[in-house]
């Protein structure tokens, strides 16, 4: 009998950004995510992947550098979907597949800002300390997105 405690493998964070849709979309590249996400020191192309593939090495504050690969990218729904295909050190599961949407709100108090949906869809072999994680991770980049965007 396995002593793991079953969790979700998926996490969905979200915020309002206090800012037009165009503003925040314009970041939202992988190539871009660190001039926005504090955890990540370099984000830039890796050289010679196949050119039909976007690859971009993330190098993160503790020197984690990951490849991620670009599955989907969408200018009319303002929307990104991104896997993790390398890692160093190793990932403790399997896969992640990512989805960053990013929507105009049009009406109400927040009429002018942009709604900004972050989810991480993990493999079942993701423990509740990853979903924890991505699920602080994506708040605190969230975060991170709102302060760059008001900088501009």
């Amino acid at each position: 009998m396995s002593s793991a405690i079953p969790t979700s493998t998926s996490v969905v964070e979200s915020a309002v950004i206090k800012a037009p849709l165009a503003s925040v979309w314009h970041l939202i590249k992988l190539q871009d995510f660190s001039k926005f996400n504090s955890n990540i020191t370099k984000s830039e192309f890796v050289q010679g992947a196949n050119e039909e593939t976007d690859i971009v090495e993330w190098t993160f504050k503790d020197n984690t550098k990951q490849s991620v690969k670009l599955e989907e990218h969408s200018s009319i729904n303002h929307s990104i979907t991104y896997s993790i295909i390398t890692s160093q050190p190793e990932l403790t599961y399997s896969s992640v597949l990512s989805t960053i949407r990013c929507f105009a709100v049009t009406s109400g108090d927040s009429e002018g800002s942009t709604y900004v949906e972050w989810t991480g869809n993990f493999s079942s072999d993701a423990d509740a300390g990853v979903i924890q994680d991505a699920k602080f991770k994506r708040r605190e980049a969230l975060a991170d997105l709102a302060k760059a965007v008001a900088r501009k």
